[in-house]
């Protein structure tokens, strides 16, 4: 089942090297407007000391490790030895000096799953859910670059999976983003609806094969269709990689007006759906708070972080409170020519 809220007919999709662009803001991004997201990339990032406001400070700041220094081990002095690495509590314990070994830690590659399926094309406020998750996704693989570290991405919508090996260059992140705004372009309110449920499995059986170990794999979707399977892939990987989750969702079903209808289509049949009745507002956000406790509570068992991003708000302003420190809102009178 899905709604459109939005429906907007594009021509053909551009190839990637290049092409007239018929994006329209809020409905569908083109690779330019990924690009020129780069310098909005700043004030987060994935790394381990997270500030206090983060939402992986303190309990889940271990679970998003970085490049660094990591300890490895405790051994006698030997001549030559930098005695800033000495150990002064194990040496004033047994008596005899001790150092504290440290390793460099390797580079660690970064795994973008983007979710663009026909379930993500729906929008009530500002942009459609596949338009916030292209945006999130853009964010994160320049911040990564700007960091170091290579990355790549899973890409996948209703009956395709593009995969992109993790490298550490600008234009593999264009070439990333491309694959993104092809996926996103395709993406049509008069295309014949096919609810692709297993697609969301699929991309993650794609991920955990590219991401054998010690990988930071971020998946951003909507996580429409998930059962057993989806937990057991996402902790398979959690336990050789960092896992993170972007939920990106839309606020209408959670905030139904009293009044005015909402046509619900499968692709081929349809009912209108009237909030003026308590008893179907009731019953939708029933739906919605059962799917949302789902998601956290199998989340949490598996200690993988998940991330709410609305789809109604500026996803970097969004990025930089989960993951950074809080910025000022920008004031009114820049806002109102926003997207809505």
């Amino acid at each position: 089942m899905r709604a459109n809220l939005r429906s907007q007919t594009r021509s053909p999709v551009p190839d990637a090297h290049g092409g007239a662009s018929h994006a329209t803001p809020g409905v569908s991004v083109d690779a330019a407007a990924l690009a020129a997201l780069e310098a909005a990339a700043r004030d987060f990032h994935f790394l381990p000391r997270q500030p206090v406001h983060s939402v992986l400070a303190g309990r889940h700041a271990s679970k998003v490790r970085g490049r660094g220094l990591t300890f490895e081990e405790l051994r006698l002095y030997l001549p030559g030895d930098d005695i800033r690495s000495m150990d002064w509590r194990v040496t004033a314990r047994t008596g005899k000096p001790h150092m504290r070994v440290y390793t460099e830690e390797k580079d660690r590659p970064v795994l973008l799953v983007v979710d663009q399926r026909i379930n993500m094309f729906f929008g009530s406020r500002r942009a459609m859910k596949s338009v916030s998750a292209a945006e999130a996704a853009a964010l994160a693989a320049w911040r990564v670059l700007a960091e170091g570290d290579r990355v790549g991405g899973v890409v996948f919508g209703d009956a395709t999976i593009e995969e992109f090996a993790p490298r550490r260059s600008r234009e593999a992140v264009q070439q990333l983003l491309g694959g993104i705004a092809r996926f996103n372009q395709a993406l049509r309110a008069d295309a014949p609806a096919r609810r692709a449920a297993g697609e969301l499995n699929a991309a993650l059986e794609r991920a955990a094969r590219m991401a054998r170990h010690d990988c930071l794999v971020i998946v951003i979707s909507d996580f429409d269709g998930h059962d057993d399977r989806t937990r057991d892939l996402m902790l398979e990987m959690a336990a050789r990689n960092d896992v993170l989750t972007i939920l990106v969702h839309d606020p209408f079903l959670s905030e139904l007006p009293e009044s005015g209808q909402l046509v619900v289509s499968d692709g081929e049949l349809q009912v209108e759906l009237g909030f003026g009745h308590a008893a179907t507002r009731r019953s939708i956000a029933g739906f919605v708070d059962a799917h949302a406790r789902a998601l956290l509570d199998w989340h949490h068992a598996i200690g993988v972080p998940l991330l709410p991003l609305s789809a109604a708000e500026e996803t970097a302003l969004q990025l930089r409170r989960l993951l950074g420190r809080p910025l000022q809102q920008a004031p009114v009178r820049q806002r109102a020519g926003g997207a809505r």
